[in-house]
């Protein structure tokens, strides 16, 4: 191993270039958290010596005073995808022996006082005190208002806000919802419609961009249906009814697999059935999914994987006083039998 001691302080981005392992890995080997092999670890400790690589003295005294307690501040109604990031959290905080404080706010977007309510609940989470916070929200600019309140806590969000600063881990929704509708213009789909999630969140908003990019890429004009007011199967089923024959459309990709179910219940009672007279692709990969009729062609969101993730980067900053690098939790296509050619005219 050949040492280049980097001009100033060396960080954990520096350990990692020279033992020639990714800074997740470096976190990994700090915190406790996910598996690092010993070659590996052999590695890295010789960077660490040779860089002279030393903690945040902040974060030294911090873990002397540290409460093993993460609060942790989830917003919006409790659906698949909320309940498995807070699986993964609550994994991820057992296998390092802390436990989790959890505050779930079913929060109206649309009140006036929802910001105050959530900046109150954090409030309350640093008071008991919590040694670090992570916010699950898919509510576009929370994150600003709470962090004002943070002082020297630590905070990692989980959010689908594009452009968002380093602390944030993210299930890349606009990534997935381009990759359901080029599945279907690959088929050879032009017609397709994208029935949207609820309105006010940020995933809805991400997968009605992407499913439009993707449009927009092919030369086609978008049509989004927005009649959801949850991610709820009855949306799904509306969306059915207002579109009516498939006369219009030969395909839609809807904004989670619930939506999905509903859309193909609401075409079945009128007569219609995928993928013989359309094609459905949803999003998430439910468990239940599988077992729909047809089984639905979605894509996977590893969202319990993305909780663990949120915590290693809160605990890599606990640990070592330096932000956690996110390793990104990508979307993966899912093909079953209720997409197909579009049928023949």
């Amino acid at each position: 191993m050949t040492t280049t001691t980097p001009a100033g302080r060396p960080s954990m981005a520096d350990v990692a270039r020279l033992a020639q392992v990714s800074t997740q890995t470096v976190s990994r080997y700090f915190t406790g958290v996910g598996y690092v092999r010993e070659e590996t670890r052999e590695r890295i400790t010789a960077a660490v010596d040779d860089l002279g690589y030393r903690r945040n003295q902040s974060a030294r005294r911090f873990r002397t005073q540290q409460t093993n307690m993460v609060g942790v501040l989830s917003m919006g109604p409790i659906n698949y995808g909320s309940a498995e990031i807070l699986t993964g959290l609550g994994i991820a905080a057992h296998a390092v022996g802390m436990t989790l404080t959890i505050s779930q706010m079913d929060v109206d977007w649309r009140d006036d006082t929802w910001v105050d309510e959530v900046v109150q609940s954090l409030e309350h989470l640093l008071s008991i005190p919590v040694d670090g916070v992570v916010v699950v929200t898919p509510y576009a600019g929370i994150e600003d208002a709470l962090h004002d309140r943070m002082g020297v806590t630590p905070m990692v969000t989980v959010s689908d806000r594009p452009g968002s600063p380093a602390s944030v881990a993210s299930i890349h929704a606009h990534a997935a919802a381009r990759t359901a509708t080029d599945h279907l213009l690959g088929l050879g789909h032009t017609r397709i419609v994208h029935v949207a999630g609820p309105p006010g969140r940020i995933d809805a908003h991400e997968r009605i961009r992407g499913y439009s990019d993707a449009m927009a890429a092919a030369g086609l004009e978008p049509t989004v249906l927005e009649l959801a007011h949850d991610w709820s199967p009855q949306a799904g089923f509306a969306a059915a009814r207002a579109l009516g024959s498939p006369g219009e459309f030969t395909a839609a990709f809807c904004a989670n697999d619930e939506i999905a179910l509903g859309f193909m219940s609401g075409m079945g009672v009128l007569g219609f059935q995928a993928p013989r007279d359309f094609s459905v692709v949803g999003l998430d990969d439910m468990p239940a999914a599988a077992y729909f009729t047809p089984p639905l062609t979605t894509i996977r969101l590893d969202f319990r994987r993305l909780g663990g993730e949120a915590f290693r980067m809160l605990q890599t900053q606990l640990v070592t006083g330096e932000p956690g690098v996110y390793d990104s939790v990508e979307p993966e296509l899912v093909v079953r039998a209720s997409t197909a050619a579009p049928p023949s005219t």
